[in-house]
C-alpha cells in the first residue's frame, strides 16, 4: 500500500514538473518582427501621395454669327437692349430685309455681340455717304383760280395714271420723297435730337394719321417699346418714316401705300395723351421733319 502511494506521488510529481517547465518555456518573449499594418489592397498603411484629380476640359466657346465682320462698314454688332425693329429703324432698313440678310431663323432671339449686316449685299456701305437736307420750298408765285383749278386737275390725273410705278419707284430711287403733312393738326412738340427724335401734333382718338410721302409699308405693329402701335413708312434707300401712338393701324407690312393716304388713326398707346409722334430718318439717323414738310 506504501510503495503504490510513493509510486503515485511520484507520478503527480513529475507531471507538474513537467507543466512548470512548459510555463517557464512560454514566460520567455521570444523576438518577433515588428509587425505593419497593411490595408486590404497590400499598402503600407502609410499616408498615400495625393492624386491629382484630372483637368476639367474647357469647353469650346463657338463665336457668335456674324463675329467676322465686326467693325466693318456696312455691319452693327448687338448691343444690351437692342431688338430687331430698333437696330432696322435706326439704320434705315426693314426688319424683313435684316432677316434675310443675315440667314435668321428666330429674329426674335439675337444675342449681344451678334454682328449683323445692315445694307444690302452688293451695295459699297463706305460708298454711302448722307446728303444735305434741303430746306422746304415755297412758291411765291400768284395763282388765279382757273390756273389753280386746271393745275389741280392735271396733277390728280398724272397721280392717278403713275401710281403704281412712283410707288415701286420710292423703294429704290434715292430722290428726295414729295413730302405731305402726316396730321391735320398743328406742330405740338419741336424736334430735338435728344429728347424728342421728331414732331408731336396733339389730337383726339381716331383722328386720320397720313402717310407722309409715297412709299411701303416695312413694319405695322406694337413690338418697339416707347412706340405703341407704329407704322414705319420706307419711302426710297435714304428716307424712313414712323408713325407712333396709334390706336388702329389700317395698313400691313409690305403694303404700298401713296402720300395723303390714311394709314392708322391717332390714339394713345404707350402714351400718356391721344397723339402722333413723328419721325424722319434719313440712312436711319432722325432728322427734323419740320426742314422737309411744305408751308401751309
Amino acid at each position: 500500500m506504501q510503495k503504490n502511494t510513493f509510486r503515485f506521488t511520484n507520478i503527480v510529481l513529475s507531471a507538474s514538473l513537467a507543466v512548470l517547465a512548459v510555463l517557464a518555456g512560454c514566460s520567455s518573449t521570444p523576438n518577433k518582427a515588428p509587425i505593419e499594418a497593411r490595408d486590404i489592397k497590400g499598402g503600407t498603411g502609410k499616408p498615400a501621395t495625393p492624386v491629382p484629380a484630372p483637368a476639367t476640359p474647357t469647353p469650346e466657346v463657338k463665336p457668335l454669327p456674324g463675329a467676322e465682320n465686326a467693325g466693318k462698314a456696312g455691319y452693327y454688332t448687338v448691343k444690351p437692349g437692342d431688338n430687331l425693329i430698333r437696330i432696322a429703324i435706326d439704320n434705315g432698313q426693314s426688319t424683313k430685309d435684316l432677316i434675310k440678310w443675315n440667314a435668321l431663323e428666330n429674329p426674335n432671339r439675337i444675342e449681344v455681340g451678334q454682328v449683323l449686316r445692315v445694307v444690302a449685299p452688293g451695295v459699297d456701305a463706305a460708298a454711302v455717304t448722307t446728303k444735305s437736307v434741303p430746306s422746304a420750298k415755297v412758291d411765291s408765285r400768284p395763282l388765279d383760280a382757273k390756273s389753280t383749278a386746271t393745275a389741280a386737275a392735271a396733277s390728280a390725273a398724272a397721280s392717278a395714271a403713275t401710281a403704281p410705278a412712283a410707288v415701286v419707284a420710292a423703294r429704290d430711287s434715292d430722290e428726295d420723297p414729295v413730302w405731305g403733312w402726316p396730321a391735320a393738326g398743328a406742330v405740338n412738340v419741336g424736334f430735338d435730337e435728344q429728347r424728342n427724335k421728331g414732331l408731336a401734333f396733339y389730337g383726339k382718338a381716331g383722328d386720320a394719321v397720313l402717310a407722309a410721302a409715297d412709299g411701303r409699308v416695312v413694319y405695322a405693329g406694337s413690338g418697339l417699346r416707347g412706340y405703341g402701335n407704329l407704322v414705319i413708312i420706307k419711302h426710297n434707300s435714304t428716307y424712313l418714316t414712323a408713325y407712333a401712338h396709334n390706336q388702329t393701324l389700317l395698313v400691313k407690312e409690305d403694303q404700298a401705300v401713296r402720300k395723303g393716304q390714311k394709314i392708322a388713326e391717332m390714339g394713345s398707346s404707350d402714351s400718356d395723351q391721344v397723339k402722333l409722334h413723328f419721325e424722319v430718318r434719313k440712312q436711319g439717323k432722325p432728322i427734323d421733319p419740320a426742314k422737309l414738310l411744305p408751308g401751309r
